[in-house]
C-alpha cells in the first residue's frame, strides 16, 4: 500500500497576529508544519503534498524534508478547493490521508490505524467528543449509528449543535474515491466555500461506509489558531518528553521546567535540574549531573560528567568525568577529553582540552590544542584572530600557563613548559623552559597620590 499525504497549509493565521505564516510558528524548536511532515514521513511508502498559499516562499524555504511536493492554492476557497490543487500529484493506486499544517501533534499510531481501515468500500474519519463542541463540524448519524454527513457549525440547526461528536478534519480514503467525488463538492453554504466535509455525504450517498476512529489523547487533533493555544500544546509536548525521559531513568528536578527542542538519547541515573534546555541532537551517557539554567545543543556528554549552573554547550563532545561551569560557554568544535575541567566564565571554541587539563577561571581559549595535565591560569587568552585569519595555539602535556597570559597565535608552548603570569607570548616556548615577557618593575619613592579637587 502506498500513501499520499495531503497537508493543508495555505492559511494566513490572522489570530496569530504575526507576519510569519501560521504553520511556521515553532513548537519544541520545529515549525508546526515540520511536525506534521515528520509524522507522515514515518508511514510506509508515504509521499507528502503540501498545499501552500499565504507565505508560500517562506514555507518552501523553511521545510527542508525529502519526499515532499509543494502545490499552491492561489485563492483560499475552502478545504475541498485546497485538496483539489493536490489531485494532479496523487498516485492512482494510493490511499490519501488528509492532514493539517497547524495540527502538529497527530500521532503516527493514529495515522496508521486510520489508513488500515480504508478499503474499496470504506473510508476512515477521525472524530472526537468534546464537552463544548462550539465551532466544530458535527457528526451526523442515522438510527443505525452510521455516519451520514458532517454539518458545519454555521449551517447546523440548534438540535444538531447539541451533538458532541465532532469532525477533526483528518480522514483517509482511496485516491479513486477522492478523484471521483472532489469535483462534485459545491459551495452552497453560509461561507460560500468548498467544504471537504461534503465528501462524507457523498460517500454515504454512494453506499461507502464511513468508519470513525478517535485519537488516544485530545491534543493529537488540537489545532493552533493563536499563541495561547500554541503555548498550551508546547507544555503538553514538553510534559510528554519529560515523562519519557523519567521512564528511561533520568531524574528531573521539576518536569514542568525542562524543555527538549530536538532529540535526546540517554543512559541511566542522570540528574537534570530546573530550566535546562536541550536543542538539536543530544546524546547523554550515564551518571551525569546538570545544574540549573543550562543549555545543551547538538552535543555528546559522556558518563559521570558534571555541568554546573548557567552553562552553554554547543556542538561539543565531553568525555567521561569532565566538569564544566558554572557560567562556562563551550562553543562549536570544543572537545574535552577524560577528566578535563572548564570553570566559571571560561569560553572555548574549536579547542581540544586534553585529559585532566584545567582551565578554571575567566579565560578565552579558541583554535587551540591542549595536551594532558595542562593548567591554564585565570585571565588567559589565545589571540587567535589577526583581523583576517584564525591561527592555532598548541600547548604540550604538563605545561603551566600563568594567569593573565596572552598567547599570540600561531604559537606553541612545549611539554612541561611554563609561561610566567602576565606574559604576552609571541614566539614558541620550548619543552621544559620558562617563557616570560614583562617590563622591568619600577617603584617611585615620594610619589604623591592625586587628591580630588573641591
Amino acid at each position: 500500500m502506498v500513501t499520499d499525504v495531503v497537508v493543508l497549509a495555505a492559511g494566513k493565521g490572522t489570530r496569530m497576529k504575526s507576519e510569519l505564516p501560521k504553520v511556521l510558528h515553532g513548537l519544541a524548536g520545529r515549525p508546526l508544519l515540520q511536525h506534521v511532515i515528520d509524522a507522515a514521513g514515518q508511514l510506509s511508502d508515504a509521499h507528502s503534498i503540501v498545499v501552500t498559499g499565504h507565505g508560500t516562499a517562506e514555507v518552501t524555504d523553511a521545510i527542508k524534508t525529502n519526499n515532499v511536493t509543494f502545490v499552491v492554492q492561489s485563492e483560499q476557497l475552502g478545504t475541498a478547493h485546497a485538496v483539489l490543487q493536490a489531485l494532479p500529484k496523487l498516485r492512482k493506486n494510493s490511499t490519501v490521508l488528509i492532514l493539517y499544517g497547524d495540527v502538529p501533534l497527530i500521532g503516527v499510531d493514529t495515522l496508521t490505524a486510520l489508513i488500515s481501515e480504508v478499503t474499496s468500500e470504506q473510508l476512515a474519519l477521525l472524530t472526537v467528543e468534546l464537552p463544548d463542541p462550539f465551532g466544530y463540524g458535527r457528526i451526523l448519524r442515522d438510527e443505525a449509528e452510521n455516519v451520514v454527513a458532517i454539518i458545519e457549525e454555521k449551517d447546523a440547526t440548534p438540535e444538531q449543535r447539541r451533538i458532541r461528536e465532532v469532525n477533526t478534519g483528518v480522514l483517509a480514503l482511496s485516491a479513486e474515491m477522492l478523484l471521483a467525488w472532489l469535483p462534485l463538492v459545491g459551495n452552497d453554504n453560509a461561507q460560500r466555500e468548498y467544504y471537504l466535509t461534503d465528501l462524507i455525504g457523498l460517500a454515504y450517498s454512494h453506499g461507502v461506509r464511513i468508519q470513525t476512529l478517535q485519537p488516544k489523547v485530545l491534543e493529537e487533533v488540537q489545532g493552533v489558531n493563536n499563541r495561547q493555544q500554541l503555548a498550551e500544546l508546547e507544555r503538553f509536548y514538553q510534559r510528554q518528553q519529560a515523562i519519557q525521559l523519567m521512564l528511561a531513568g533520568v531524574t528531573l528536578a521539576d518536569p514542568q521546567r525542562f524543555d527538549i527542542r530536538g532529540e535526546i538519547s540517554t543512559g541511566t541515573d542522570n540528574f537534570i535540574d530546573i530550566n535546562v534546555v536541550i536543542e538539536g541532537k543530544v546524546v547523554f551517557g550515564s551518571g551525569i549531573k546538570i545544574g540549573p539554567n543550562c543549555q545543551i545543543i547538538n552535543s555528546v556528554i559522556g558518563d559521570n560528567v558534571e555541568i554546573k549552573a548557567n552553562t552553554i554547550i554547543e556542538d561539543s563532545r565531553l568525555a567521561p568525568g569532565c566538569v564544566v561551569g558554572p557560567f562556562a560557554r563551550l562553543r562549536p568544535g570544543t572537545i574535552l577529553e577524560e577528566g578535563a575541567k572548564v570553570g566559571n566564565f571560561v569560553e572555548t571554541k574549536k579547542t581540544t582540552v586534553g585529559k585532566f587539563s584545567k582551565i578554571n577561571h575567566l579565560s578565552y581559549i579558541g583554535d587551540a590544542l591542549l595536551g594532558a595535565h595542562v593548567n591554564v591560569g585565570a585571565g588567559t587568552i589565545t589571540c587567535n584572530y589577526d583581523g583576517v585569519n584564525k591561527h592555532r595555539t598548541e600547548i604540550g602535556d604538563d605545561a603551566f600557563i600563568g594567569s593573565n597570559t596572552s598567547l599570540v597565535a600561531p604559537v606553541r608552548v612545549g611539554k612541561m613548559a611554563t609561561v610566567g603570569a602576565g606574559s604576552t607570548i609571541t614566539q614558541d616556548v620550548p619543552d621544559e623552559q620558562l617563557g616570560l615577557t614583562r617590563a622591568e618593575q619600577k617603584n617611585i619613592s615620594g610619589w604623591q597620590r592625586p587628591v580630588k579637587k573641591i
